[in-house]
């Protein structure tokens, strides 16, 4: 079954979708590798030293004079305290704020949302194509309206058709296993609770409480719709007193715009 446009451009924003998943998993790996390390690398370095240099020069004359001018220059004391670290070398990570997800999301979001609105823009092109060809709208619309019509008429004679040529064919009526769960049914009543049956017209489940067949070989399910336009009478084990339409059939009137 073919699948539609709309369907067919949503599958092509799964590509950005994984991709930009991925990049979002790639940025929180990295921002958790980047704070293991830097909340496990940290070191601090502290150094400290002291340093005194003092040289007296005892006496009055002229030597120890001269002495005390010049060697007495050296005297120094210093007193030094160094503390550093490697934080500066340490990465800093930071992750990606809401801001920044959404600013991120957000195209993508709109792509998604153009996709399921272009059903809309595309009703655009009839809009001008009936404003410049009125009259190619006008026939257009007449074989929409005698189409949709004429599969309401015919609704109930098609599956009349399907049903007959379905009882031809036991086969597939009742496939291989029915009996056996028809079997298993009539000795444990509880699994009728169980047994999923389709309406043998329309094909739309049909539980216990629907009308069925009464003849216990057929018991054909049928939707109280399909029963009521049927005429409270199978089609499927009678089809001698029903026949098909011969006017009915299932291909409509191909249109040629």
């Amino acid at each position: 079954m073919p699948c539609s446009p709309q369907v067919l451009e949503l599958l092509e924003c799964i590509p950005p979708l994984l991709f930009l998943l991925l990049a979002c998993s790639m940025d929180h790996v990295l921002v958790s590798m980047l704070s293991t390390i830097q909340r496990h690398s940290f070191v601090q370095y502290s150094f400290h030293s002291s340093h005194h240099l003092s040289i007296h020069v005892m006496g009055r004359s002229l030597m120890a004079r001269l002495l005390r001018s010049t060697i007495g220059a050296l005297n120094t004391s210093s007193d030094t305290l160094l503390e550093t670290s490697n934080l500066v070398c340490l990465p800093q990570p930071r992750s990606m704020g809401q801001h920044q997800y959404l600013s991120s999301c957000l195209p993508l979001a709109v792509l998604a949302l153009l996709c399921l609105a272009q059903v809309y823009t595309y009703r655009l092109r009839r809009v001008i194509a009936a404003f410049y060809f009125p009259k190619r709208e006008k026939s257009r619309v007449l074989y929409l309206y005698n189409k949709l019509l004429q599969q309401r008429l015919d609704f109930i004679g098609r599956q009349r058709k399907r049903v007959l040529q379905r009882a031809q064919h036991p086969a597939r009526l009742h496939p291989q296993g029915t009996a056996l769960v028809r079997w298993c049914c009539r000795r444990w009543p509880c699994l009728h609770r169980w047994k999923r049956r389709s309406c043998t017209v329309c094909g739309v489940h049909a539980g216990p409480p629907e009308p069925a067949c009464p003849k216990p070989t057929c018991a054909a399910p049928y939707c109280r719709q399909c029963w009521r336009e049927a005429g409270c009478v199978c089609l499927a084990c009678t089809p001698q007193q029903h026949s098909p339409d011969a006017d009915s059939s299932d291909e409509g009137v191909e249109y040629r715009g």
